[in-house]
């Protein structure tokens, strides 16, 4: 099967390295995929990933099975769109589904329409209409800008005016939700959708915060690991409760509204003291937990992501994942979250993009990383990698993971110490 994954980060490196390790032949093309994506072996194409038209002239031109979309800005822009109406496969939402992601406004009132559990929002168009929202609610406050951010959209703070500010700085660019705060422990679970039914992936979680113990600004994601031994209940009927009351309620309320949704639904929850919630929805697979659910994934990815285009996810059995737990730590350039230093030489990584010497059961997934003339590796961002480590306990998976850490050199870099200590 001719595959095209679109995107150029860790996500999409996990994704091609998880197509690669099945026993099936597949043409694998990443576009416009990254450096370890490259020396992994697959085909990296220069290509406007975020157009349309760009996209659908790509795939004509070289006659995919199937397109993975993996970030979320290709998917808001509408590149899904016109290739399905040609009859190509696309795993991914198209535009007007993919708003789950590109509008927190939206997604809230399908949540509504569809009686899932989610914490009260209100929205505001104004640093003056805020203030009063903001006391009604109480700190702490929850601000998120309505569309893509980045990952900038969102504040959680007991500073009031920190909060009136970030109304401020976001409202001009379009709606503002203040938002209950809920408290808990947050949980990351991915279905495959196929417009009309769901099936559920494995449970993982990821660490926000910058620096040890949850201190420090939100980020893209510090590192995450799965299963998730603590759950109440357990994975099976915790998964159950979700696929009930979050999942197949989601996709059937935009299915009633002539928006059927087919790809990846990440639902973003957290586990409160009156019952799980949903924090947020994504369109695609988030990054860092992707790159451990994935590596616990023992059926063939390529199965549930040509099922999930098809519409014929009710035919194939459910995915089968490992016992052994996963973990992933994400090595970051100095500044991140903030203003960033990049361009440094990073030592440790094979002429192939993986660890040098480091333990079996773990692998190198590349988020910003360019090579050089001389065959060296550079960071070109803030989340540069991630390295992801499979064990017989969480603690050999840490060990593993922490070992390759150490091994690799990179500049003022920063990863946190603690990933999966709580259940280590």
């Amino acid at each position: 099967m001719k595959i095209l994954v679109l995107g150029p980060g860790a996500r999409e490196h996990a994704i091609v390295l998880a197509l690669l390790a099945e026993q099936a032949e597949h043409e694998i093309v990443c576009a416009p995929g990254n450096a370890g994506i490259a020396a992994s072996g697959v085909e990296v194409a220069d290509l406007a990933y975020t157009d349309p038209a760009a996209v659908s002239a790509f795939v004509a031109d070289r006659g995919f099975d199937l397109v993975v979309v993996g970030p979320e800005a290709p998917l808001v822009a509408g590149v899904a769109d016109p290739l399905r109406a040609a009859g190509i496969p696309v795993f991914g939402p198209d535009a007007a589904a993919a708003q789950l992601e590109g509008s927190k406004a939206f997604a809230k009132r399908i949540m509504d329409e569809a009686n899932v559990p989610t914490g009260r929002a209100a929205r505001v168009a104004s640093a003056e209409e805020a203030g009063a929202v903001l006391d009604e609610f109480g700190a702490p406050y929850v601000v998120k800008a309505d569309g893509l951010a980045a990952g900038k959209g969102v504040l959680v703070t007991e500073d009031r005016d920190a909060a009136i500010e970030h109304v401020a700085t976001w409202a001009p660019h379009g709606e503002v939700l203040v938002e209950e705060f809920l408290d808990g422990q947050e949980v990351s679970l991915f279905f495959f959708a196929d417009g009309e039914n769901v099936v559920p992936l494995t449970p993982a979680q990821d660490y926000k915060r910058i620096f040890d113990g949850d201190e420090g600004p939100n980020t893209g994601g510090m590192g995450a690991y799965s299963p998730l031994p603590w759950l109440p209940g357990g994975d099976a009927a915790f998964i159950q409760e979700i696929t009930e009351t979050v999942a197949l309620p989601t996709v059937r309320q935009l299915a009633a509204e002539g928006t059927p949704f087919k790809g990846l639904l990440y639902c973003g929850l957290i586990v409160t003291a009156k019952g799980i919630r949903v924090i947020e929805f994504n369109a695609r697979f988030g990054d860092p937990e992707t790159q451990v659910v994935l590596a616990r994934l023992t059926s063939p990815l390529s199965r549930y992501l040509l099922a999930s285009a098809q519409g014929t996810l009710a035919e194939v059995p459910a995915p089968e994942f490992s016992d052994e737990p996963a973990v992933i730590v994400v090595v970051a350039s100095e500044g991140y979250p903030g203003t960033v230093v990049s361009g440094r030489p990073i030592a440790g990584i094979t002429e192939a993009g993986q660890v040098e010497g480091a333990s079996e059961g773990v692998h190198l997934v590349h988020a910003a990383t360019a090579r050089t003339e001389d065959g060296g590796w550079i960071a070109t961002g803030g989340r540069v990698l991630g390295v992801v480590a499979r064990g017989e306990s969480f603690a050999a998976a840490r060990d593993r993971a922490y070992d390759a850490v150490g091994k690799l050199s990179l500049e003022g870099s920063q990863h946190r110490t603690d990933i999966a200590a709580r259940v280590a």
